[in-house]
């Protein structure tokens, strides 16, 4: 599933490309990505607005439009948001096609068709979508101090891997990245969120906010099922540096004394170095 660093790669491609374009032609294939709304919904409420803005909240994607109204694209576990010039031989699953006033097309593709496309109204957030009106803080499209951090862990005893994950909390942050974050912090995805101490806090904030923004300077990662590119369809490289995730049986390259082992809790695998992870 994209993360928060590939959906923000995604973001800053529809911030350069989207924004500033009439959508002039709606079409709606495969009527479980609306299911919200409706295939009409949709259609109805995109055709002949323009775009005025890119946003992100945790893994949501969110374009105003200049009807007051917004766009929202989850992409779940294999969505992708790809542009193309008008005429282009579209992939397989191309469930949404949002044709521009520029001769481009905007494509939503989705082969297991967990993703979203809804239309809805920004003021009745909570009543239209209220996954996202209850997404706790996003580490970095929000302010986001130490002191809140510390407040989060210091509330729960419940292990830090689930913790990371939980969106209601921290928004946006999944398996890869919460893997690698509890690396770089040094601690252990089982240990209680309430026995870290100031500085493991302070440890565990600096992790969350470097690892998310090398990510996004990498363009995000994009594993071997290759699901994840970006909106012109090309792979992010942060693969390259993971440190556990994705390298379990390998030499830990941070400490140089491990070995990485995966576990799997709760239907998810999680890595880890169990020398410099304490």
């Amino acid at each position: 599933m994209p993360e928060l660093p590939e959906v923000e790669t995604v973001r800053r491609g529809l911030e350069r490309h989207l924004v500033g374009r009439r959508i002039t032609h709606v079409e709606v294939g495969r009527e479980r990505v609306v299911r919200r709304t409706s295939r009409e919904a949709l259609i109805d409420g995109l055709t002949n607005t323009v775009v005025v803005g890119a946003q992100r909240r945790g893994k949501y994607l969110i374009a105003p439009l200049d009807s007051g109204e917004a766009l929202m694209v989850h992409l779940r576990m294999s969505g992708q948001l790809l542009l193309a010039a008008a005429g282009a031989t579209r992939p397989s699953h191309t469930h949404v096609v949002l044709s521009l006033d520029d001769g481009s097309e905007a494509w939503f593709v989705d082969p297991r068709t967990f993703g979203e496309v809804v239309v809805f109204a920004p003021d009745r957030v909570a009543v239209e979508l209220p996954s996202l009106a209850a997404l706790g803080v996003d580490p970095i499209a929000d302010d986001f101090p130490r002191t809140q951090l510390r407040a989060i862990v210091r509330s729960t005893g419940r292990a830090l891997k689930p913790l990371l994950l939980d969106q209601h909390r921290i928004a946006g942050i999944g398996n890869i990245y919460a893997d690698e974050i509890l690396h770089a912090a040094r601690l252990r995805p089982d240990r209680a969120a309430n026995t870290i101490d100031a500085a493991a806090t302070w440890r565990l904030h600096a992790s969350i906010v470097a690892t998310l923004d090398a990510a996004i300077r990498a363009g995000g990662s994009t594993l071997g099922d290759a699901q994840y590119v970006d909106l012109m369809g090309a792979g992010g490289s942060y693969q390259d540096q993971h440190r556990v995730y994705g390298r379990a049986g390998e030499r830990c390259s941070t400490c140089g004394r491990g070995w990485i082992r995966r576990t799997i809790s709760g239907g998810r695998s999680t890595h880890f170095c169990p020398v410099c992870q304490h």
